[in-house]
């Protein structure tokens, strides 16, 4: 969520004015968390912001790096009367290169906030900087086809990317014969939907990823019928990933017959730092996480590398952090039943213990 507030520190911005009915201006949230935790250094550069994730990028070379790219990349003007409007400026592309990024799931509550226009204009600016990107186009077709990554031994990850109602994207957001984003219903039909998707893309040795932006901001419950959807995906669909997202805060993870749901990655930027009113939920924690998968695309090591957000930068956490994270994250799996712990190790990297499960 690198728009508003740190779309405002960047070299380049878009103009400041904001449509909430908490604030006016997106520097608004820059005198927040300036008044949490001192003053920012202005221009905030791009490898500045990243901090010490640059660093575990660099230790931890991988073959795919994927994100939800939760803000439109516009200086359409055409705001959504919705509440809440994210953008950054066209220019701070250059951040998601400097992180590496290959590519950006768009299917969100967010990347229509400025309009089809806006979109659009995000979609050229990915596809000028050499980004692949999933889940929104100028059509339905478009919108529900994967972006392909290259691997190793001439196999591809095949990123498909989705949004459910549950996360506040607007039913009028639907591509259809104009721009939009690959919305779902969460019903049987939507499982075999994709699955025509997936069998009509993959190749022998492909790897499937799902990016699905799905429930609530706060909150740790994971509902039945999310839970139900996502086994379908991998017993029906032949799902090997699933990466979930919309919670502000990381979510307990399932390994489901020997396949990765992460039912929410939490943000891994935003401008909520000076922000009261959700600190039981520690929104300034945030997690790495670094997947590998055998030979049968099933999960065999998943290592989390916990940071947090402070002065719109990303900072190794402390080991009271990431020991809070680790016991946090390993109760309400275990109230949710999924079967998952977390370990926390000397470096303060969290890594995943699962028992099979093979059934509901």
């Amino acid at each position: 969520m690198c728009g508003r507030g740190i779309d405002q520190m960047l070299a380049h911005s878009v103009d400041p004015a904001l449509h909430e009915p908490s604030g006016i201006s997106a520097r608004d949230y820059v005198r927040l968390a300036e008044r949490r935790n001192g003053p920012i250094a202005r221009p905030l550069s791009c490898a500045a912001m990243w901090g010490h994730a640059a660093r575990e990028w660099r230790r931890r070379p991988t073959h795919a790096r994927i994100i939800n790219l939760e803000t439109a990349l516009t200086t359409s003007d055409d705001w959504q009367d919705k509440g809440i409007n994210y953008r950054a400026h066209p220019a701070n592309v250059q951040c998601l290169r400097t992180a590496g990024v290959d590519a950006c799931a768009l299917a969100n509550n967010h990347v229509l906030d400025w309009g089809r226009a806006g979109l659009l204009e995000t979609l050229a600016v990915l596809r000028a900087a050499g980004l692949r990107c999933a889940g929104a186009g100028i059509d339905a077709q478009q919108a529900a086809a994967p972006a392909l990554l290259p691997g190793p031994d001439g196999t591809r990850t095949l990123l498909f990317a989705a949004g459910l109602g549950s996360s506040g994207i607007p039913p009028c957001w639907r591509a259809g014969t104009g721009p939009g984003v690959n919305l779902l219903d969460g019903s049987r039909n939507s499982v075999e939907m994709l699955a025509e998707r997936i069998a009509a893309q993959r190749a022998p040795g492909d790897t499937v990823v799902l990016s699905i932006h799905w429930g609530g901001n706060w909150g740790y419950s994971l509902p039945q019928l999310q839970r139900r959807f996502a086994h379908a995906l991998i017993d029906e669909a032949g799902v090997d990933v699933i990466h979930g997202h919309s919670s502000h805060h990381p979510l307990p993870v399932e390994v489901y017959r020997g396949k990765p749901i992460l039912y929410g990655c939490g943000d891994f930027l935003n401008d909520y730092e000076g922000i009261g009113g959700y600190e039981d939920y520690r929104p300034d924690l945030c997690l790495m996480y670094f997947l590998s998968l055998n030979r049968r695309r099933n999960l065999s090591r998943l290592h989390m590398v916990p940071l947090r957000i402070r002065g719109f930068r990303l900072h190794r956490a402390g080991a009271d952090d990431a020991l809070w994270l680790c016991q946090r994250l390993t109760q309400q799996a275990q109230s949710c039943a999924c079967g998952t712990q977390l370990s926390c190790d000397r470096q303060r990297v969290l890594r995943l213990h699962w028992r099979q499960r093979t059934h509901d």
